[in-house]
C-alpha cells in the first residue's frame, strides 16, 4: 500500500514496540485493564474533572468568563476532531499493525480505519490545555491524563508515537490559536445568560429571572387585586346619599 509515511521511522516504530512489549509480558488482566482506560476511562476522568472545575468556576469572582473558558474545551475538542478529518485523509497513514502484523493490539474494530493522528489523543490533550487556561490545578491534573492517553494508545498497538504527538500539537493548536475569537463570543453568552432562569448554571447562588408565573408574576398580581379593591376604610357613597334623600 501506498501511503504518505508508509516509511516509518525506525525511531518511530522502535519506540512502539518497546511499548507494545510490555503488553506481550503482561498478564490479560492488566492488559484489559489499560485497553479500557485508553478507550473509555481517560475521557470519563477528564469528564469528572471538567465538572469540577465548573462548580469551581461558579464560585469565581469572575463567574462568566471562568466559565466561557470551560465551554470552549468540548468545542475546542469538536474543531480539532472536524480538523483532524482532511489531516487524517491527505496523510493516508495506516494503523501500525496493518505494516507490523508483530504487534499485539489489544483493541478491536480499529481495522481500515486511519492511523494519523490519533483521535483520543487529540480529544485528551485538547481538554487538558483549555482546563489548564482556566484552573491550574485541574489542568495539569488533565495534562498528565493526556500523556497517559498516549501511553495507553501505544501499549494496546493501535498508534505510532508521532500519532500521538500530532494529535497533542493539533489539539493545543485549537485551543490556543482559536480561544481569543471563541472567548469573544461565549462570555458575553455567560454574561447574558445570567440574566435569565439559567443563572444558576453560570453563577453559583445567583437564582435565574422569574418567568411570567414566577414571584414578579405574582407581586404584579397582588398589586393589581389591591389597587382594583376598595379601601375597607372609606364610606360607601352610594348608601350615604340614600340616607340623605
Amino acid at each position: 500500500m501506498s501511503t504518505l509515511l508508509a516509511d516509518t521511522s525506525d525511531p518511530d516504530l522502535g519506540l512502539l514496540r518497546a511499548v507494545n512489549g510490555l503488553a506481550k509480558s503482561s498478564p490479560d488482566w492488566l492488559d484489559a485493564l489499560v485497553a479500557w482506560v485508553g478507550e473509555y476511562g481517560i475521557l470519563l476522568g477528564l469528564a469528572a474533572l471538567g465538572v469540577t472545575a465548573w462548580l469551581q468556576a461558579r464560585r469565581a469572582p469572575d463567574a462568566p468568563v471562568a466559565v466561557a473558558g470551560l465551554l470552549w474545551a468540548p468545542l475546542a475538542v469538536a474543531v480539532s476532531e472536524l480538523a483532524n478529518l482532511p489531516i487524517s485523509a491527505i496523510v493516508d497513514r495506516p494503523r501500525p499493525f496493518v505494516d507490523h502484523p508483530e504487534l499485539d493490539v489489544l483493541v478491536e474494530g480499529k481495522e481500515g480505519t486511519l492511523s494519523f493522528v490519533s483521535d483520543h489523543s487529540a480529544m485528551s490533550m485538547g481538554i487538558a490545555v483549555a482546563l489548564l487556561l482556566v484552573n491550574r490545578r485541574l489542568g495539569l491534573l488533565a495534562g498528565v491524563l493526556a500523556l497517559l492517553q498516549g501511553f495507553c494508545r501505544m501499549f494496546v498497538g493501535v498508534h505510532y508515537p508521532t500519532d500521538v504527538i500530532g494529535g497533542f500539537a493539533l489539539a493545543t493548536a485549537v485551543v490556543l490559536l482559536l480561544a481569543p475569537i471563541a472567548m469573544a463570543v461565549l462570555v458575553p453568552l455567560c454574561h447574558a445568560l445570567t440574566r435569565t432562569a439559567a443563572a444558576p448554571l453560570i453563577v453559583a447562588g445567583k437564582r435565574g429571572a422569574p418567568g411570567p408565573g414566577g414571584d414578579g408574576g405574582r407581586r404584579r398580581r397582588r398589586a393589581s387585586r389591591s389597587s382594583a379593591d376598595p379601601d375597607p376604610g372609606e364610606p360607601d357613597e352610594e348608601p350615604a346619599r340614600d340616607l340623605a334623600a
